[in-house]
């Protein structure tokens, strides 16, 4: 039995995750009845990452304006400005292929009933009720722009505390970080238990439907790591960019595997 586990340890979180997703196909295949308490994983998964993902992200925004002093550079604007340029372009490619390689999917029941906003006024309404939300419905909400105004205020507020509160709030964060990962492994579990039951919810046709849109996110994804973040890069260094595109590639290849 250590030995098994031992070998699973070595595996890196991609390849656990695949096994994850083909044992869930099985069992939905083969013994959909006998194995319905599989389902209780993929509900635990779930519930485990939207409860932590609102906490870390309070937090980690908290402490990192928190921490800053005055004076010392950081270069954040430039930060701030490439973030919002390579997502709303990531997001611009997501747009453009969806429409070109359009998918349908199954949504679940709670999905029903949502209706798109009737116009922009309505959607800038929503915005601003969210930024100005209680900051405890928002966590519990996971609502992520009022997490986000809220951790900005928080943060710019402790900006002149002592030293020992910001080291608590780091400590907090760096403790939040560490439940994360925690739950994060549990990650193959949590794909068993929710391919399976898509499957018997929806019958196997519905793996089809799934693969199409990881096909389309997978292109989506590779297009903007070799081709819209590497000019973005281009025209903020005016140099070959591919070589830096490739480290920042091989160092998250390898926080993956690891």
């Amino acid at each position: 039995m250590k030995s098994i586990l031992k070998k699973w340890n070595q595996l890196s979180l991609v390849k656990q995750i695949i096994v994850g997703l083909i044992i869930g196909i099985i069992l939905a295949v083969t013994i959909p009845e006998a194995a319905k308490p599989v389902l209780v994983l993929g509900t635990l998964f779930v519930g485990a990452l939207k409860a932590v993902a609102p906490v870390l992200v309070l937090f980690l925004v908290m402490s990192a304006i928190a921490q800053h002093k005055s004076g010392h550079q950081t270069n954040m604007k430039s930060i701030i400005v490439l973030y919002l340029l390579g997502t709303f372009l990531a997001g611009l490619t997501a747009v453009i292929v969806s429409f070109i390689f359009p998918v349908s999917l199954t949504l679940a029941n709670g999905a029903e009933g949502v209706t798109a906003p009737s116009g922009v006024v309505e959607v800038l309404k929503s915005l601003l009720l969210n930024v100005v939300d209680n900051p405890i419905k928002a966590i519990y909400n996971a609502n992520y722009i009022g997490i986000l105004a809220w951790a900005v205020l928080l943060g710019l507020a402790l900006r002149n505390a002592p030293d020992t509160t910001k080291t608590m709030i780091s400590n907090f964060s760096d403790a939040i970080s560490k439940v994360v990962t925690w739950v994060i492994k549990f990650a193959p579990l949590g794909i068993m238990g929710l391919v399976f039951d898509s499957i018997t919810t929806n019958g196997i046709e519905s793996l089809l439907s799934y693969g199409k849109l990881l096909a389309v996110l997978l292109g989506c994804m590779v297009f903007v790591a070799l081709v819209v973040n590497p000019i973005i890069v281009f025209m903020v260094i005016r140099q070959n960019p591919f070589p830096l595109v490739f480290k920042c590639l091989a160092v998250l290849k390898f926080n993956v595997d690891n």
